[in-house]
């Protein structure tokens, strides 16, 4: 099979030739159709983040394909279903946090495309357990962003508790970003997109924002502001400086939700004005599997729209280099 490997930090991802794995008790043979580039697939591959996957390596945890073949002890899917394998491809499944529905916080937990081989390859083994059914009538290539892109932000308004009307500031409209802005207003909530670029920003308001403001040429901070403050701040862009602007757009009893991952891994937090604001900074992980099968079921009946870009897994590399430029709208989807 091809499969796209990350074999040094320092060098671009190979497409190697490689075994169609095998399962193993508990696991499925996936053949994958679509399989979305994230963010975490170009940090897996250049290993900027402070815990660094074990090389070679098959990134991608956006894997969207049909079953081919169960391993003894699966239950969960059957041979010809068509399945999402996500972040999470692994956890206890008995711990405190498993048990109470937090699996993704699991400390035993395996990750897709990280910390196992993931899904950017012609073939992938999966857990039966953690992959997720994807419904008929959603595409392979619009099921692939939801499984991580789609996932990541609906839990990120979930733990933002978005209420009616309460305005909700999404900084970054990307991959994420343009999801995020719907999942705000799923819950009822006005969107405000904030970006750096006119092609994001029009997006924004294709896609139902009430306000935009463009970052590079006026002060998000001050804009925010003038409508009143932010009710929820989510973060989907890198600069540490982003983080800070969003808890400055903060009104009184607002919550900022860390969900990207910066480079540089610090934030300047000024702790008077949280006191005295009564402001709340939350992180967000990915969701879980029910929480999968909600933007599933969500996109199902036609309360989300994704937006992409269809590269052939060869392009892989320029892939992540228009992604890194700000070149991509969206998201990346190759198709294989």
């Amino acid at each position: 099979m091809r499969a796209l490997v990350i074999t040094s930090f320092d060098a671009p991802l190979q497409i190697q030739e490689r075994p169609v794995p095998t399962p193993g008790p508990g696991q499925v043979l996936v053949r994958i159709e679509a399989s979305g580039l994230c963010g975490t697939d170009i940090h897996a591959a250049r290993g900027d983040l402070p815990v660094k996957p074990t090389l070679p390596l098959i990134p991608g945890h956006e894997g969207v394909g049909v079953v081919e073949q169960t391993a003894t002890g699966v239950t969960e899917v059957a041979v010809g279903d068509r399945v999402a394998i996500p972040w999470l491809g692994y956890a206890c499944g008995v711990c405190d946090y498993c048990v109470s529905g937090w699996e993704t916080l699991c400390e035993s937990q395996k990750n897709t495309g990280y910390g196992i081989d993931g899904a950017h390859a012609e073939y992938a083994v999966a857990y039966a357990r953690y992959v997720v059914k994807v419904p008929d009538g959603i595409s392979s290539l619009e099921a692939a962003p939801l499984t991580c892109a789609g996932l990541t932000t609906y839990k990120a308004i979930k733990v933002a508790n978005v209420r009616p009307t309460g305005r909700v500031a999404i900084f970054g409209i990307g991959g994420l970003g343009h999801l995020a802005l719907q999942y705000a207003q799923v819950f009822g909530g006005e969107a405000i997109a904030v970006d750096v670029t006119d092609e994001k920003l029009a997006l924004a308001r294709d896609l139902g924002a009430r306000h935009t403001v463009n970052a590079a040429n006026s002060d998000p901070v001050a804009a925010i502001e003038a409508l009143g403050g932010a009710d929820v701040a989510v973060v989907l862009a890198g600069p540490p400086k982003v983080f800070e602007q969003a808890h400055a757009s903060l009104r009184r009893g607002g919550r900022l939700v860390l969900v990207s991952l910066p480079t540089e891994n610090t934030m300047r937090l000024p702790i008077f004005e949280t006191i005295m604001g009564g402001r709340s900074v939350l992180g967000s992980i990915v969701g879980t599997r029910a929480e999968l099968a909600e933007v599933f079921a969500l996109h199902a009946a036609g309360r989300t729209r994704v937006e992409s870009q269809i590269r052939k897994p060869e392009d892989v590399n320029q892939a992540m280099e228009d992604v890194l430029a700000g070149r991509v709208t969206a998201r990346v989807v190759f198709e294989f």
